[in-house]
């Protein structure tokens, strides 16, 4: 063996720190639910019902979050989504008052369609970067859920959508968790097993070699901008059949949320690389967080800063040099 080949293996030490991090996102959440386990027992933190909780006010962040660990392996971002959502539990709620919740459904899923197609037509053809194009989007659809509902709370009254739609519990499994299990079960498919994964990882890899080598990069990133929207209309759906009505105030501010969810789990915010198995880790992790410092009694503001002084924590420990 030559001095240039040994030279050229990685390190042990090399090899265990790429290694570590790899996993720190599951290394950190078994660590933070053990600490709360022991401190908030008496709490009822470990209460199946508190944990059934934790993943019904997670569900809807792991479904856009799925969709944004696309969106950043492709090297874009997607700051709409939260005011999506909103707009989707809006046009959903008029659309099932109006003619049933089939066509509800369509006019949810509908305006998530129109809104990504919007955002990638921006962003691919006329050249406006995703960060710019994504930020004004916010603007508009919040604006114009709050304009076609008068800001007034629209009341859903049917039954059946909302068991499907996060409402319902199959046995003493919430719905909501079926749909975040699918969204993992087909985002991680697609993103590991499928062409169309490869091309999203090679097109925020190296754009340039994609290009080169045949990925029409921008049909790639029209289509995840695409997916996102539409995965943010789903998680408007899925709010208004848990809370039974549209209101333009929900999902506002998820949109940091689901971006965190996804940079715990390992995704770069720089393209290139990502895991959807790592994302929901993160957003597990993030709603148990949350659960765990209310639980806690402590305030809002505190609340605000233990959150964030965590999340910096794992972000930084997850995070490779790139």
């Amino acid at each position: 063996m030559t001095t240039s080949t040994l030279a050229a293996r990685p390190s042990p030490l090399a090899l265990f720190t790429t290694s570590w991090r790899k996993y720190v996102i599951y290394l950190g959440f078994i660590a933070i639910f053990i600490i709360f386990s022991i401190t908030l027992f008496d709490k009822g933190f470990l209460d199946p019902n508190n944990l059934l909780n934790i993943i019904r006010q997670t569900a809807m962040i792991a479904v856009m979050a799925v969709a944004m660990t696309f969106v950043l392996c492709a090297g874009e971002i997607d700051l709409s989504i939260g005011a999506v959502a909103g707009l989707a539990t809006v046009t959903t709620a008029m659309a099932i008052d109006v003619a049933g919740p089939f066509v509800g459904v369509c006019a949810g899923l509908a305006t998530g369609l129109v809104v990504g197609v919007c955002n990638g037509l921006l962003t691919t053809r006329i050249g406006i970067p995703s960060f710019l194009t994504t930020l004004a989007m916010l603007g508009v659809a919040k604006g114009i859920a709050m304009w076609v509902s008068g800001t007034a709370a629209i009341p859903i009254l049917a039954p059946t959508y909302s068991f499907l739609f996060g409402g319902g519990n199959i046995g003493p499994v919430p719905t909501l968790l079926v749909w975040m299990l699918l969204f993992g079960v087909f985002g991680h498919l697609a993103l590991r097993r499928t062409g169309f994964g490869r091309r999203v990882l090679a097109t925020g890899g190296n754009e340039t070699a994609a290009r080169y080598s045949g990925v029409d990069t921008r049909s790639i990133k029209m289509r995840v901008l695409m997916l996102s929207s539409m995965s943010a209309a789903v998680a408007g759906m899925l709010y208004a059949g848990r809370l039974q009505s549209g209101r333009f105030q929900l999902g506002e501010g998820d949109e940091l949320s689901v971006i965190a969810a996804a940079v715990l789990g390992g995704t770069s915010l720089f393209g290139g690389a990502g895991t959807v198995v790592g994302t929901i880790m993160g957003a597990l992790m993030i709603g148990m967080i949350n659960n765990g410092l209310i639980l806690m009694g402590l305030e809002f503001s505190q609340q605000l800063i233990a959150r964030g002084i965590i999340i910096i924590l794992a972000v930084a420990l997850s995070q490779q040099k790139r």
